[in-house]
């Protein structure tokens, strides 16, 4: 084979990838995952969550340590195999020649990814733009939206920190005033919430900030229902997505709201590191790009993308993680996730001593669950889980949550799950008083 054969080929394979047919996840998994998929197709996704044989043909597909359980899946989440062996790949194919085959060959996957990011968002493809993060997607619209000073937004003290920074840094600079609510979580009441954030409305306010799913503590926000109250009043809505895209079975476009932010690395597992931006169409000229574009007044989507030299192979990556995703099916993955948090906070709520600090009512939570032990601290229950059970779970201080957050993902096992009851249980019966 000539030369130029072999580098047509190459080439062919690069712009393809993961967006074809013979994408690393097709030629790994495909016939394996049919035939699971066939044994469970009778099923509806919640009798499918209770199906170990098909999780366990998931469970294969991650290289997770076994030495210790990773219960932190809020903060990242690990990639699958083919989604590691896609960056590898195509990051080893770079280095032949950064300068040609970045710029020249796999720059050009971003649009194929762009589709199917879009279809996974029920969006337009020209509405979505492909980033690091949902800090530096939500930072970019915050730091964009024409807000003058006087202007109010509305927001929580549960939201994630870097957004509460960035309001404040606008409020200092351009002197927006930043009305932070606060909630007592759990709560079970969708008018409630709502209600609190239209009792803070004033002929000022310009945009309300929500978090979808509540970093801490697992609270799935009304989003639709705060969109609809505040599009009636004139007022924007932005949403902090990150815990809530690739876990929730929702399209975008049902949320009704004006702009979208969130991780690709946390429940949809694709490369660290990497993220989306949304942006409803008629609104994206009139946010400014973080980064310097030469029109940044612009319709085009892609103004937000001018972030420098980028890493290329982790859009592949993502690439490979939406037909991972795609495979098991969004609302399967939902009601798994949620079935294996209600699994061991069902076992541990009337444990004495033990607090839950999540609902566990469908509407209202999935994948995170916050837990105390009383005479514990966060801290010292998140040092015990780990030190004698090499358990990783994240002690949550902040405002008025302080708790451990635990969360699993598909490839967490109901053996995880009781060895954790196990250890919760165990470190409440040693805590005196």
């Amino acid at each position: 084979m000539t030369n130029n054969r072999r580098l047509f080929l190459k080439q062919a394979a690069v712009l393809t990838g993961a967006f074809s047919a013979t994408s690393l996840f097709n030629q790994a998994h495909a016939e394996a995952w049919h035939e699971a998929e066939q044994k469970v197709a009778h099923l509806t996704p919640q009798q499918v969550a209770e199906d170990e044989d098909f999780w366990g043909v998931i469970q294969r597909a991650y290289s997770v340590s076994t030495n210790i359980m990773i219960l932190n899946n809020g903060g990242v989440s690990p990639s699958p195999i083919v989604v590691q062996e896609a960056v590898e790949r195509y990051n080893k194919l770079a280095n032949e020649g950064p300068s040609y085959f970045m710029w020249r060959i796999l720059d050009q996957g971003r649009e194929p990814l762009r589709e199917k990011l879009a279809l996974l968002a029920g969006t337009l493809a020209d509405e979505i733009a492909v980033n690091r993060n949902a800090t530096e997607a939500l930072n970019t619209i915050i730091y964009g939206l024409p807000l003058t000073k006087g202007d109010e937004v509305i927001a929580t003290r549960q939201d994630y920190p870097h957004m509460r920074q960035a309001y404040h840094q606008r409020a200092l600079r351009d002197g927006i005033v930043h009305k932070e609510l606060s909630f007592d979580f759990p709560i079970e009441n969708d008018e409630q919430i709502v209600k609190v954030y239209a009792d803070a409305i004033t002929p000022k306010t310009k945009l309300i900030h929500v978090t979808h799913v509540i970093n801490w503590v697992g609270q799935i926000m009304p989003v639709r229902k705060i969109c609809d109250m505040a599009h009636a009043k004139g007022i924007e809505v932005i949403v902090d997505g990150a815990h809530s895209f690739g876990l929730l079975d929702f399209k975008i476009s049902d949320l009704h709201c004006d702009y979208f932010g969130t991780s690709l690395h946390k429940f949809l597992s694709a490369p660290i590191g990497s993220g989306m931006l949304w942006i409803k169409k008629e609104k994206i000229a009139k946010v400014w790009p973080l980064l310097c574009d030469d029109n940044p007044q612009s319709g085009d989507i892609r103004k937000f993308e001018n972030i420098g030299t980028r890493s290329f192979p982790i859009e592949q990556g993502i690439g490979e993680a939406i037909n991972f995703h795609l495979a098991i099916g969004s609302k399967r993955k939902e009601e798994r996730i949620r079935y294996l948090k209600d699994y061991w906070a069902s076992r541990v709520q009337h444990v004495p001593k033990v607090k839950l600090h999540t609902s566990l009512k469908p509407a209202y939570s999935c994948a995170i669950c916050g837990v105390t032990i009383d005479g514990m601290t966060p801290q010292e229950l998140d040092g015990a889980l780990f030190g004698k059970y090499k358990i990783h779970t994240t002690s949550i201080v902040i405002e008025n949550i302080k708790c451990v957050r635990i969360t699993p993902h598909v490839y967490t096992t109901i053996a995880d799950m009781d060895k954790l009851v196990k250890a919760i249980t165990e470190i409440a019966g040693t805590v005196k008083g």
